[in-house]
């Protein structure tokens, strides 16, 4: 390989190192161009509630904690909560399958809690009153409802509330879950009245101060929506900066949608969004309240007149839970919510992490084993690029035959560098070989990559995914560590993304260096001495540097690492090269000849 195309293949590595190495660190060095959100750690003062605002403006989130009433418990094979009754607020949810840490006792994952805990986190449905209705004469925040009919809110199981007022109207709202995480909310209004009635419904998910953040660049944590098939994401730090709306009374984005759509706040792998019904117009809104610190995501269905004697109803449903790709999908293609399955965060390389996401899924569904999947993945993933990747080693090796060819020419040129490029490039086209193509695996690989990098970070299915011995959870790193021998010494490993786990790296990643080493040594080090020097290192900085990764992606990179090995060897050898694989290695041992001496 001559000494551009060396250059070539440094430059490509070297531009993936300073890639990755910003990947990592840019949001620790430079944390204004990454904003990192704060935790809120402790509970907000109660201010008083803020009036209601006339139609259409909506209603504004009240931060007082409701009086003891009635509860309507939630008991489903993926759910456990309870619903208050004074105000039928959704303020207690925990999702039974999911749990904090991978220990047996751990406790499981509360999605929605009740204002006064550290950060409230519910969801309301109310009416909001039109010309000729008070605020007293809709259903409200302290309204306390009544059971009308079922019990235990439970699949296939769903319960009917009532309220009535003074004017002749009769409030019905039945709700429904079904097995895994979306609520549908049915609320009708009875006119037995002498005048209309003019009212509209709302559906408000609320946070109260910042939530816990995982602040992981890669993972949006906020306001997520979908508008006429337009998707939008808003981060929490973005709330504050939104402009003041005059109606609404607070910053806010008023979106008006013709066809379709959903609005709601998702987390790391959890998600809470309300779903109008499709094919009908509705107002979305994104609402920050700063004296309370309250962000705020509605649906406002359109004014509706109940003339006397008539009733009318609403549907909206909440989806409120995990983040699971095959029961998302099931809502999107079944039941005919457009678009839902880009409420998983699929990132700017969509077009590849959701092919990837669905084959590692379907390997998963097959192996039982997500780790298993992975390496099934990395030779799928292998097998596609193939034909490129034969043809960039078939150059490579073509480059070692022209080997001789190439010095005849340097001795031949002299200092004439010009000269030399010339008979080169004569030479490439004679042979039919091109000497760039040896960057070509590396260039497949970077977005490969980083798209099953966000598929690991992202998707819920590799949370606590265990695959074999100590690695109990591939989304995190290796738990193995030099600082206690892997376990054999009486001392805990230390804490991930410390200094100390950078450093006293695991068994994945030495592994990985190991692979990344033995595939140099397929080839003699380069003549120039720095690139040597360079080369010699980038399998140590590549082993400290995915040293804090999740298990997942080194795992992929030790397999893609072994398979490029054994592919080089045998097409190098189908052309008669036989790599001196250990006499390379031995090489590299070797003490260095003074420079003096070389010359001589």
């Amino acid at each position: 390989m001559d000494d551009q195309n060396k250059n070539l293949i440094l430059a490509t590595v070297l531009s993936f190192l300073v890639i990755l190495g910003w990947f990592v660190a840019g949001p620790m060095l430079f944390p204004q161009w990454f904003p990192a959100e704060t935790q809120a750690t402790e509970p907000l003062a109660a201010v008083p509630d803020a009036p209601t605002t006339t139609a259409p403006a909506g209603t504004v989130a009240s931060t007082e904690p409701l009086p003891d009433a009635p509860r309507l418990t939630i008991d489903t094979p993926k759910l456990s909560g309870s619903i208050s009754m004074l105000g039928g607020r959704f303020d207690d949810l925990s999702l039974k399958t999911y749990h904090e840490t991978i220990e047996a006792n751990s406790p499981t994952v509360k999605l929605l809690s009740p204002v006064g805990q550290t950060t409230p986190y519910y969801a309301v449905f109310g009416w909001a009153p039109g010309t000729g209705l008070l605020a007293e004469d809709v259903p409200g925040a302290k309204t306390e409802w009544k059971i009308a009919s079922g019990g235990t809110l439970s699949a296939g199981q769903p319960v009917t509330l009532q309220w009535e007022n003074t004017k002749g109207l009769k409030f019905l709202r039945t709700i429904a879950v079904d097995e895994d995480y979306m609520f549908t909310v049915t609320d009708s209004v009875q006119n037995t009245g002498t005048a209309a009635a003019n009212l509209y419904s709302y559906g408000q998910i609320i946070r109260q101060g910042l939530p816990q953040l995982q602040n992981i660049y890669v993972v949006h944590e906020g306001l997520v929506r979908r508008t006429d098939g337009s998707l939008e994401e808003l981060k929490y730090s973005k709330f504050a900066s939104m402009t003041p709306n005059e109606r609404e009374g607070f910053p806010a984005e008023v979106t008006e949608a013709a066809t379709d759509g959903w609005i709601g706040f998702t987390d790391h792998y959890w998600m809470t969004t309300l779903v109008p019904e499709q094919g009908k117009p509705y107002t979305a809104v994104a609402k920050y309240l700063p004296g309370s610190d309250i962000y705020q995501a509605e649906v406002r269905q359109p004014l509706m007149t109940v003339a006397p004697g008539a009733t009318m109803q609403t549907t909206t449903r909440m989806f409120a839970g995990a983040k699971e790709w095959e029961t998302i999908r099931a809502y999107q293609d079944k039941d005919g919510i457009a678009g839902f399955i880009d409420s998983i965060d699929w990132g700017w390389f969509f077009f590849l992490t959701k092919p990837i996401f669905v084959v590692l899924h379907w390997l998963h569904g097959l192996i039982g084993n997500m780790g298993l999947a992975i390496i099934g993945l990395t030779f799928i993933l292998k097998l596609l690029v193939l034909p490129l990747a034969y043809k960039s080693y078939v150059s490579m090796a073509r480059m070692k035959e022209l080997q001789p060819e190439l010095e005849v020419l340097k001795e031949r040129a002299g200092d004439d560098k010009q000269k030399l490029q010339k008979d080169m490039m004569a030479l490439y086209k004679e042979r039919k070989v091109n000497p760039a193509a040896g960057c070509l695996p590396i260039l497949i690989q970077i977005p490969i990559f980083f798209s099953l990098y966000k598929v690991i970070f992202v998707t819920i299915e590799l949370r606590q995914a265990p695959f074999f011995g100590w690695i109990k959870d591939l989304s995190a790193p290796d738990s193995s560590s030099l600082f206690n021998l892997f376990g054999a010494l009486p001392w805990a490993a230390p804490a991930p993304h410390t200094l100390l786990a950078t450093i006293f790296i695991g068994v994945l990643p030495i592994l990985l260096g190991i692979t990344m080493w033995l595939q140099q040594k397929l080839n003699p080090a380069p003549a120039d001495p720095v690139q040597q020097q360079l080369f010699a290192w980038m399998p140590f900085v590549f082993m400290f540097m995915l040293g804090g990764f999740a298990s997942g992606l080194v795992v992929y990179w030790i397999t893609n690492n072994t398979i490029t090995f054994a592919q080089q060897y045998l097409i190098m050898r189908s052309h008669g090269h036989k790599p001196d694989i250990f006499g390379n290695i031995k090489s590299g041992f070797a003490k260095k000849k003074p420079v003096e001496v070389a010359k001589k």
